[in-house]
C-alpha cells in the first residue's frame, strides 16, 4: 500500500484506511516545547540502529485516540490532551484528509499533541472561526509548527478590528518567519504620529503581506516619512489615515511620477500638496489615465491650469469615462451656447453634472425642466441643470408643489428659478418654513419672492429671523410690526455682515 501522491478530493467514496508510512526511529523521542512554541531539536540515528515500522496511520492515529476521548467537535477547552484524528476531525478533516496531511508533513507526527492545541487556540483567538481553520491549515499547514507565536500574541492584543479573513490571508501569503518583527513594524506607524485609535483603520486597508512581510523597516519608514510631507495639519499621517491603501503603491514606480505629473499641471507645489492632503485618492490614478484627461480637456480649450482647477473641485473627475459621459455632456453644454468660460463657470459650480447617471437622473429632471417651460438648447435649461444636480428629481417636484400651494403659478416658477437657478435644490421643508415666516412672522407678501427668489436660500436662523429681528428693534417696533416692510428683502438679507448693525443678543426682542 502507498500514500497518495495526490491530495484527496473530498467528494465521492472514502479511500481506503490503510496507507502506509515508514517511520525510522531508536527510541520514543518527545521534543521539548515551551506553550505554543517548538525548541529546535534534530533527530540522528546510526544506521544500524534504526528498526523500520510498517504503520497505518489511520490505525497508529487510532491506537493514539484511545488515550483520549474523540470528540465530533473542537473542544480546545475541556481536555488536556486530543488525539491528533480527533483533533483534525474536530475542525473538518476527513480521515484520508488527515492522512494526506500527515504524510506531507512528518514534523506533525512528532509534535506534541498539546503544542497543536496550543496553536489552535492561538489561532481562534485573533478571530479565526473554527470553520476557517480547516482551510488555513489545509492551505498552509506548516502554521502549526512554524514559530509565529509572536505574531498570534501581538495580533490578539492589538489587531482585534481587523477582520480574519485578512489576517488568513496574510498568513497563507506572507512568509511566516518575517512576521516575527510585527510589533516594530507597528510601531514605526504609532512614533510617526498615527493614534492608537486609528491604527486599526489603517491595517485594515492596506496589503498586509506587503507592509508586514515584503517591505522592510527601512523601506517603511522611508514611505511613511514621504507621506508625512503633504500633512498640512504636521501632526499626524492624515494622508494615510484618510487612504491607507496608498502604501501599498511603490513610491519610484507609482507615486512619484503621478506627483510630478500633477506638478506639471498647476506649477504649484503648495496647491499640489493641498490637494493630495485633501483627496488622497487621486493618486490612484496611472500617469497614462491622467494625461489621458488632461489631453481631452487641452482638446477643449482649457489650459492646464483651469483643469488643474476642475480637479481641486471634483478629484473624481479621472473616474468620469471621456467616451460614454465626458465628450457627449460636454457637447450637450456647448449646444446650450456655452463657450469654453462658460463651460469653465459651470464645471466650477456643478461638476457632478459629468459623472451622474444619465438614465436614472439627468434624463428625468430634463423632462422635468422642459415640461416646466425652459426652452431646448438655451443657457438658461443649463444653468438648471447644473442647479439640479445636487438634488433629486422628487425633491424637485415637491419643491414645485409647495410654491403652488403659496399661490404661485408655473409660469412664476419658471421666471423665479431663471433669475435663481439654485431655488430647485432647496430642500421642500426648509422652503416651507421659509415661506410661512415671510406671510406670518415678517407680514410680507409672495409676491416680493418673485423679485428676490434668493430669500429662500438664507438659513432661517442664522439669518432670515436675526435680521428681522434687529431692524425691528431698531425701529422700536414688534416683530409682527409693518414698518419694516420699506427695507426690502434684497436689502435686509444681502448686505454684508459687517455693514449689518449687531447688537447684544440680550437686547434683542425674540
Amino acid at each position: 500500500m502507498h500514500i497518495p501522491a495526490t491530495k484527496p478530493k473530498r467528494e465521492g467514496k472514502s479511500m481506503a484506511a490503510q496507507n502506509v508510512v515508514f517511520i525510522s526511529f531508536r527510541s520514543p523521542i518527545q521534543p521539548p516545547f515551551h506553550g505554543d512554541r517548538l525548541t529546535p531539536f534534530s533527530l540522528s540515528f546510526a544506521h544500524h540502529e534504526t528498526i523500520p515500522y510498517a504503520l497505518s496511520i489511520s490505525s497508529m492515529l487510532s491506537q493514539c485516540s484511545k488515550q483520549w476521548p474523540s470528540s465530533s467537535s473542537l473542544d480546545l477547552h475541556t481536555e488536556p490532551d486530543l488525539g491528533l484524528l480527533s483533533l483534525f476531525r474536530g475542525i473538518g478533516f476527513l480521515e484520508r484528509e488527515t492522512e494526506y496531511l500527515l504524510h506531507e508533513n512528518p514534523l506533525l507526527l512528532i509534535t506534541p499533541v498539546e503544542s497543536i492545541r496550543s496553536r489552535l487556540e492561538s489561532l481562534m483567538s485573533i478571530g479565526i472561526p473554527e470553520a476557517a481553520l480547516h482551510c488555513l491549515i489545509d492551505e498552509r499547514p506548516e502554521i502549526l509548527t512554524a514559530e509565529v507565536y509572536t505574531f498570534l500574541k501581538f495580533a490578539a492584543q492589538n489587531l482585534k478590528g481587523i477582520k480574519s479573513e485578512r489576517i488568513e490571508r496574510l498568513l497563507i501569503g506572507a512568509e511566516l518567519d518575517s512576521l516575527s518583527d510585527i510589533s516594530t513594524r507597528v510601531q514605526l506607524f504609532i512614533d510617526h504620529g498615527v493614534p492608537h485609535e486609528k491604527l486599526v483603520q489603517v491595517l485594515s486597508k492596506v496589503n498586509l503581506k506587503k507592509v508586514f512581510s515584503e517591505m522592510t523597516v527601512d523601506e517603511i519608514d522611508r514611505v511613511i516619512t514621504f507621506w508625512k510631507q503633504y500633512d498640512i495639519d504636521n501632526h499626524w499621517c492624515s494622508c494615510i489615515i484618510r487612504r491607507p491603501a496608498l502604501l501599498n503603491l511603490d513610491l519610484e514606480i507609482f507615486i512619484i511620477p503621478r506627483i510630478d505629473f500633477l506638478l506639471n499641471l498647476c506649477k504649484d507645489e503648495s496647491s499640489v500638496k493641498t490637494l493630495i492632503n485633501r483627496f488622497p485618492h487621486v493618486l490612484a490614478y496611472t500617469v497614462k489615465h491622467v494625461e489621458m484627461d488632461s489631453n481631452f480637456w487641452r482638446g477643449e480649450g482649457f489650459s492646464d491650469a483651469e483643469f488643474f482647477k476642475i480637479v481641486e473641485v471634483y478629484p473624481s473627475i479621472f473616474s468620469v469615462s471621456i467616451t460614454r459621459k465626458l465628450r457627449p455632456r460636454v457637447e450637450f453644454l456647448k449646444n446650450c451656447t456655452l463657450n469654453k468660460d462658460d463651460l469653465f463657470k459651470f464645471l466650477i459650480k456643478a461638476p457632478l453634472f459629468l459623472s451622474l447617471s444619465l438614465e436614472g437622473n439627468l434624463a428625468k429632471k430634463l423632462a422635468f425642466l422642459v415640461k416646466m417651460g425652459y426652452e431646448p438648447r438655451t443657457r438658461e435649461l443649463a444653468m438648471a441643470m447644473g442647479s439640479t444636480t445636487r438634488t433629486s428629481s422628487v425633491n424637485m417636484q415637491m419643491v414645485v408643489n409647495v410654491l403652488m400651494n403659496y399661490g404661485f403659478s408655473c409660469s412664476d416658477i419658471l421666471s423665479m428659478s431663471k433669475v435663481h437657478p439654485q431655488i430647485l435644490q432647496y430642500n421642500h421643508t426648509s422652503l416651507e418654513l421659509k415661506i410661512d415666516y415671510l406671510i406670518n412672522v415678517m407680514c410680507r407678501d409672495t409676491e416680493e419672492l418673485l423679485s428676490f427668489p434668493a430669500y429662500l436660500g438664507y438659513k432661517l436662523n442664522d439669518r432670515i429671523k436675526r435680521r428681522h429681528e434687529i431692524k425691528t428693534f431698531v425701529k422700536g417696533r414688534s416683530s409682527s410690526s409693518n414698518q419694516s416692510d420699506h427695507f426690502s428683502l434684497n436689502k435686509l438679507l444681502s448686505v454684508p455682515s459687517k455693514r449689518f448693525p449687531h447688537f447684544n443678543a440680550d437686547c434683542i426682542i425674540c
